[in-house]
C-alpha cells in the first residue's frame, strides 16, 4: 500500500553528519508510524529509531540517542533521520519502515520497507 524510497546516505568521516530521506508515495505518509533500521555487515537488523503517525513522540536505541534526530513532515510524506557525530560502528545499511499503527519500534510491527540506503563512517 505505500513504497519507501530512501535517500542521503553516503561516506562520511567519523564526527560528521549525514541527513536521510525517505520518501513515501502510494499511500499518504501520515497514515503510518514511521521507523529506521540499520543492518551492519555481518549483524542482525537492528532499530534506530521511531516517531509516530502524527510526530511528537520519538524512540531511539541506546546507541543512537542524543546524537540521532527523527522526524517527518507529513506535507511532503518525508520522514528524516539526522545523524549528528557519527561513529565507525554506525556503518549500516540504512531502512526506513512504515507500520500500520500509531508508533511502532519492533520490527515486526513494521510490514513496509525501503531498499536501504548506505551510510559509511570512516576513522
Amino acid at each position: 500500500q505505500v513504497q519507501l524510497v530512501e535517500s542521503g546516505g553516503g561516506l562520511v568521516q567519523a564526527g560528521g553528519s549525514l541527513r536521510l530521506s525517505c520518501a513515501a508515495s502510494g499511500r499518504t505518509s501520515s497514515s503510518y508510524a514511521m521507523g529506521w533500521f540499520r543492518q551492519a555487515p555481518g549483524k542482525e537488523r537492528a532499530f534506530v529509531a521511531a516517531i509516530r503517525r502524527s510526530g511528537g513522540s520519538t524512540y531511539y536505541s541506546d546507541s543512537v540517542k542524543g546524537r540521532f534526530t527523527i522526524s517527518r513532515d507529513n506535507a511532503k510524506n518525508t520522514v528524516y533521520l539526522q545523524m549528528n557525530s557519527l561513529k565507525p560502528e554506525d556503518t549500516a545499511l540504512y531502512y526506513c519502515a512504515a507500520a500500520n499503527s500509531y508508533l511502532a519500534i519492533r520490527e515486526y510491527e513494521f510490514h513496509y520497507w525501503g531498499q536501504g540506503t548506505q551510510v559509511t563512517v570512516s576513522s
